[in-house]
């Protein structure tokens, strides 16, 4: 009996009905789910699309199709989804590359240790007797008359970042450099001797054993000098008589290396002084002592994210002073109503033993204008110093 769908003549001769079930057996392993009609390559219009004008029977499908039989809708399928969120990191990615690279440019690694400090301390002895006063009065008749109070003279630069230093990063440098200065020239324990942590804690830890050393046993050898590292006072000879200190100097910045950024420092700061032996001062026993500071500090980043410095140079003037004395371990200024030595510096043995101080023999000449009597008007300028015969 014939099965529907076979030839009406029989099966031909040569096919025998074994093909038939081996053909049944191959496709019955081929399983047609949803899952691979939508993974197809082409999808088949509906009837209703293709009764359009030269509407085509299938479609190629695209990552960003719907897939399926499903009807067409505004919002991507699974693989549509997966393909934009794709895109959109990798461009995320290479923005934030952009964005990196733009704003933080590479970082070298940390130098190596601090140098040690290098200074230079010149007393000023006086060509003509030391005048005497009131502080507001020898003040208001110095040089000093137009300088600012306290750290109120020590403003800091325009600020611009450099090649591999932000403006965040000077500003931070400047303040620290700044900092310092307040704490080595202007606070009242530093000055008469008493202390020296303000000062300390803003130094590099490499140099904290240079610095130790110079308050402990200063020495004129260009290494340790107390007076390179702060302005200090023999408490055995002068006290400070005001203190309100009058300051004025500037400031300014360089980036010397990658990873190292220099700010030099260029101040005059003037004391009202009195003896600090014998009957007690009168009001009008006070004299002006002026120091010239001239600092270069250095910074890599790990300074400035710790807030310290590395002091690499000073260079001091300060006077009046006489040139015979010392000023290593303290400036000694000379009392009011002192008439100008004639004593020059302290002799210097080249066959001695040991570690010579360098900076014997230096001495410099205080500029006449730069101590004007209380009775007379000053200039409002500064004289340079004249160097010593």
């Amino acid at each position: 009996m014939a099965v529907p769908g076979d030839p009406p003549n029989g099966t031909p001769e040569g096919i025998g009905g074994g093909d038939d079930e081996f053909r049944s057996d191959e496709l019955r392993s081929v399983v047609f789910d949803e899952d691979f009609v939508r993974a197809a390559r082409l999808q088949e219009f509906s009837a209703q699309e293709r009764m359009g004008e030269h509407a085509r029977a299938v479609r190629s499908r695209s990552m960003w199709s719907t897939g399926g039989s499903r009807p067409r809708t505004g919002t991507p399928g699974r693989a549509a989804r997966q393909g934009m969120l794709l895109v959109l990191l990798i461009a995320t990615a290479f923005a934030c590359a952009v964005y990196m690279g733009l704003r933080n440019p590479y970082v070298p690694p940390p130098g190596g240790p601090a140098a040690p400090l290098g200074s230079t301390v010149v007393p000023l002895a006086p060509t003509a007797a030391v005048p005497g006063g009131r502080p507001a009065d020898l003040y208001a008749n110095s040089p000093a008359a137009e300088y600012r109070v306290g750290a109120a003279g020590i403003t800091l630069p325009a600020v611009r970042r450099t090649h591999h230093f932000t403006d965040t990063q000077v500003v931070t440098a400047l303040s620290i450099a700044k900092d310092y200065l307040v704490q080595s020239s202007l606070d009242p324990d530093v000055l008469a001797g008493t202390a020296s942590r303000p000062v300390r804690v803003l130094l590099d830890p490499d140099q904290l054993a240079q610095f130790d050393r110079s308050m402990a046993s200063p020495a004129g050898d260009g290494r340790h000098a107390a007076t390179g590292w702060l302005v200090r006072f023999d408490p055995a000879t002068a006290v400070v008589a005001d203190s309100r200190v009058r300051v004025r100097g500037t400031l300014a910045f360089e980036e010397v290396a990658p990873d190292h950024l220099e700010v030099t420092t260029d101040h005059t700061f003037v004391y009202a002084v009195r003896p600090a032996t014998g009957a007690p001062a009168a009001v009008d026993g006070a004299s002006l002592f002026t120091v010239r500071r001239e600092l270069r500090l250095r910074f890599d980043r790990e300074d400035l994210g710790a807030r310290r410095a590395e002091l690499v140079t000073a260079y001091v003037m300060a006077g009046p002073q006489a040139c015979s004395s010392d000023p290593a371990g303290g400036f000694r200024p000379l009392p009011a109503g002192t008439g100008p030595t004639t004593v020059g510096p302290a002799a210097s043995d080249p066959y001695a033993s040991g570690h010579p101080r360098r900076t014997a023999g230096l001495c410099g000449v205080l500029a006449p204008s730069a101590a004007q009597p209380a009775t007379e008007p000053a200039s409002p300028q500064t004289t340079p110093v004249s160097p010593a015969p």
